[in-house]
């Protein structure tokens, strides 16, 4: 059996629906904090069983029977965000799981300016620690992070952000096509897999000429220095610690860390995944 945990996600819920276009209902669960959310993929056959990362026991009761463990990160950082890892790591070490596949993110480091990718690194560390088989699966930065920096400018027509650098933005939707394609095809990789990523690595004033054509307003890009960006989202309420996290995307990506291109994902999909164009146009048609 194939666990998903993360299932109502953007991410997970995405990735289980590919797997039930390749796999028997009955040989895909879920492990979800609320059941409830999960109801619909019940109805189809889905073993759902409720599952919190601050709860071991459940998780061990969920992850039962799993040949395969897709781990979805958390949306949390720093130690928190580790702790809650290494929990589900256990329960999976503990409940027998065969191999462990974990969502980790391109520019993986230890010494990353992006609090998150150090917590990658870190949760890595402790798959392979375990002795199981596993794969972390380097996402390229999720494109729907670009468009919500991006929300203010729609309206505006200024994209008023801090200096950045080349990122490899990539599609919810092709990354959970390669997901499933991995967890169907046991063993494709080992430990952490190339940078799955979007076609092109793109700073915001590229984005800034790709708005532009694609909805045929004028789009400007405006940099924004660090500490003004930082006030700013303070001032219209984000906590302090997101905050820097935000900022700390704009660190990193200046220092280079997602700018690497790899053609893994449009191989493993069969297909050249989206362009940002796509999907901006797509977000912004709704």
């Amino acid at each position: 059996m194939i666990i998903v945990t993360g299932a109502t996600g953007e991410l997970g819920r995405r990735t289980v629906e590919r797997l039930l276009e390749r796999v028997p209902a009955d040989r895909v669960g879920v492990s979800v904090r609320d059941p409830h959310r999960a109801r619909e993929l019940a109805d189809r056959g889905v073993r759902v069983r409720q599952g919190s990362f601050d709860d071991p026991a459940s998780l061990a009761h969920a992850f039962e029977g799993a040949e395969q463990l897709l781990l979805v990160s958390l949306d949390r950082t720093g130690e928190e965000c580790v702790t809650g890892h290494r929990t589900a790591i256990d329960a999976a070490v503990r409940a027998g799981v065969g191999r462990i596949l974990y969502t980790s993110q391109m520019g993986a480091a230890h010494d990353s300016r992006f609090q998150a990718c150090r917590d990658h690194a870190r949760t890595e560390d402790l798959l392979r620690a375990t002795g199981l088989p596993w794969t972390a699966l380097r996402n390229g930065f999720y494109a729907a992070s670009a468009l919500q920096f991006l929300e203010p400018a729609r309206h505006t027509g200024d994209i008023a952000l801090p200096a950045d650098g080349p990122v490899a933005w990539t599609g919810h939707d092709d990354l959970a096509d390669a997901t499933a394609v991995i967890l169907t095809q046991e063993g494709r990789f080992e430990g952490p897999t190339p940078p799955l990523t979007g076609p092109a690595a793109l700073d915001f004033g590229t984005i800034a000429e790709i708005a532009s054509r694609v909805t045929g307003r004028r789009f400007t890009r405006s940099p924004v220095p660090d500490d003004t960006f930082h006030e700013q989202a303070l001032a219209h309420g984000t906590p302090a610690p997101i905050a820097a996290l935000m900022l700390s995307i704009f660190t990193a990506a200046r220092n280079g860390e997602f700018a690497a291109v790899d053609p893994t994902l449009a191989q493993l999909i069969g297909r050249k995944p989206a362009p940002f164009a796509a999907l901006l146009e797509r977000a912004w048609a709704e």
